[in-house]
């Protein structure tokens, strides 16, 4: 494999850490508005890769992989806060922190799940832990049903209780993971999908290909449906959960 191409995952993949790190210590906690905590984390990226982008194709060498995703309770995914945004993240809200980095189009696509309540403990340790048997699972000629199917496996053996209620952690069966091309964040048109569900599809991984291994959990019907509440600037559709859930808190 290209020398280069590891480099460069390795840079993206060290000034994530370090600005997850920092993020998850100083930034993000009850009272801060959306705004400050993606202001943050964008700044942090790009000043740790060195290019701030205020020069024509600067933000093509290294920066932001895509806009901060961070999405609250029902919102799976892709809400970014606009310019004037006022949100203030509570102490009862489970947030999904979702930002990448890029070096030379070498995308890392990571993110995590930060509560403050210990009562969803239980669903961050069963998207933690499907996430990772979804990484065990993947490699050279292992077909996506297989891996779709060990993460469902992992994820509901896990359930959650709230106000005396136990609720099933179900795997949604319509969000996925994904290839990741060179500066396309989703594999461009030949892009294929990772379920998180046990299913029909025998298309295998191949030499070479970079994935996204995403996982998502939810005490609901496991099924996300479009929400114009949860749209942003940067995607116009988003998706909700039925109550709680969250994205994967180690891609």
């Amino acid at each position: 494999m290209n020398n280069d191409f590891l480099t460069e995952y390795r840079q993206a993949a060290e000034i994530h850490r370090q600005v997850r790190q920092y993020a998850q210590k100083e930034l993000i906690k009850p009272g801060a508005t959306l705004t400050d905590i993606a202001e943050g984390i964008e700044d942090g990226v790009r000043h740790l890769t060195g290019h701030m982008g205020l020069e024509e194709g600067d933000s093509l060498v290294a920066g932001m992989g895509f806009p901060t995703g961070l999405n609250i309770n029902h919102c799976a995914a892709h809400y970014s806060p606009n310019a004037g945004n006022k949100v203030v993240l509570q102490h009862g809200d489970v947030m999904k922190v979702d930002f990448g980095v890029h070096i030379n189009g070498r995308i890392v696509d990571s993110a995590f799940t930060v509560a403050f309540d210990p009562v969803f403990d239980p669903l961050l340790t069963a998207v933690k832990e499907a996430t990772n048997t979804g990484i065990k699972e993947a490699g050279i000629d292992v077909r996506m049903s297989d891996i779709g199917a060990a993460i469902q496996e992992t994820m509901e053996s896990y359930e959650l209780e709230l106000n005396g209620t136990s609720y099933p952690i179900k795997a949604i069966r319509n969000l996925n993971g994904h290839t990741i091309g060179q500066y396309e964040i989703h594999g461009g048109v030949n892009g294929k999908s990772v379920p998180i569900v046990k299913g029909g599809d025998q298309t295998k991984m191949e030499e070479g290909e970079t994935y996204a291994i995403e996982t998502f959990g939810s005490t609901g019907k496991g099924y996300v449906r479009d929400d114009v509440s949860c749209s942003s600037h940067y995607f116009i559709i988003s998706f909700q959960f039925d109550m709680f859930g969250m994205l994967n808190p180690y891609k």
